[in-house]
């Protein structure tokens, strides 16, 4: 999530920053990383928001902060950096109405068709889900739905796709730090769906590279990635020019309680080029965890897609 900010334009790949350490107790830590592409402003959309990691590509939503009313999305191939604007091929142009705030979105195949659904965060006045198809670099509107709660409106922040069967698409929401279960019709292209809870997620305590962070409690919540396979959550973070990402083993959608932080594995970057380092969204593709930035400082805005070097998934 991000305030608005000004037009910058900038080259699409920087090179990466520090090392990767170990503490005392050895655990996995990862603070570096590298850019893959610039994902400059555009048509008034400043802010990076949503971001996905398929099998070739990287998608990321960039929103008009401060009205919600206007997107565009970015796709990148990850191994070239190759950036390309996508086209709405429903009403024309590169940007769209549809997607609200746009705060995390997951990659869902049906049919043999790519689709993108995208949680909105709007509380009224629109749909809290919206499916995207896309075919190359173009995206058409397919379906919205409604999110329920408790019989009340629910507009979570994160989506993960957890499985799709011949009749049905299995998500995993996430709202602050609490993960909810949701299920649709394979192909509805509208209705409701009920969310039930399914587990917490620990923040406080958590180790990073081995060690509490003291005010982690005060970093901002974002969007979040399950990896079905590994039964894996990867939960990112941020505050200022700080980004940490904790993960979370063994977890699945019967998980109930509190899902605690892996002590021995975890993510952080804080920035000394860039007063603000807001990871925005994560992503496993071929065992890489890759992510979406807002970043900027006193030369402007420097938002982008990259990844973390050396991690591999077990």
């Amino acid at each position: 999530m991000r305030v608005g900010r000004r037009l910058v334009i900038m080259a699409p790949v920087i090179a990466g920053v520090v090392a990767l350490t170990e503490s005392p107790a050895l655990a996995a830590y990862y603070n570096t990383y590298t850019d893959i592409a610039d994902t400059p402003d555009t048509n008034g959309c400043t802010g990076a928001q949503g971001f996905a990691a398929g099998s070739t590509y990287l998608y990321s939503i960039k929103n008009r902060t401060g009205s919600d009313d206007l997107s565009v999305i970015y796709r990148v191939n990850k191994a070239t950096g190759d950036r390309v604007l996508m086209t709405n091929g429903t009403s024309g142009g590169v940007t769209n109405p549809w997607l609200g705030h746009g705060n995390d979105m997951t990659i869902v195949d049906i049919d043999g068709a790519h689709h993108l659904f995208v949680v909105t965060m709007k509380a009224s006045g629109g749909p809290q889900l919206v499916r995207l198809r896309y075919d190359g670099t173009t995206y058409y509107f397919a379906g919205s739905y409604e999110l329920n709660l408790n019989g009340a409106t629910a507009a979570p922040s994160g989506i993960s796709r957890v499985s799709v069967s011949s009749t049905t698409i299995t998500f995993m929401f996430k709202s602050g730090r609490t993960v909810y279960n949701g299920s649709l019709p394979l192909r509805a292209d509208s209705g409701t769906i009920a969310l039930t809870k399914a587990f917490d997620l620990q923040v406080d305590g958590a180790l990073v590279n081995g060690a509490t962070v003291p005010d982690l409690d005060t970093f901002s919540n974002q969007g979040f990635y399950y990896d079905t396979a590994s039964q894996v959550v990867y939960n990112p973070l941020t505050k200022d020019n700080r980004s940490i990402v904790l993960v979370y083993r063994g977890v699945s959608p019967t998980t109930t309680g509190t899902a605690p932080a892996a002590s021995d594995l975890s993510f952080r970057i804080t920035s000394s080029a860039y007063t603000f380092f807001e990871i925005e969204g994560v992503g496993i593709s071929d065992g890489k965890l890759y992510f979406s930035t807002n970043r900027s400082n006193d030369s402007g805005a420097h938002d982008g897609v990259h990844v973390f070097k050396d991690y591999v998934a077990a």
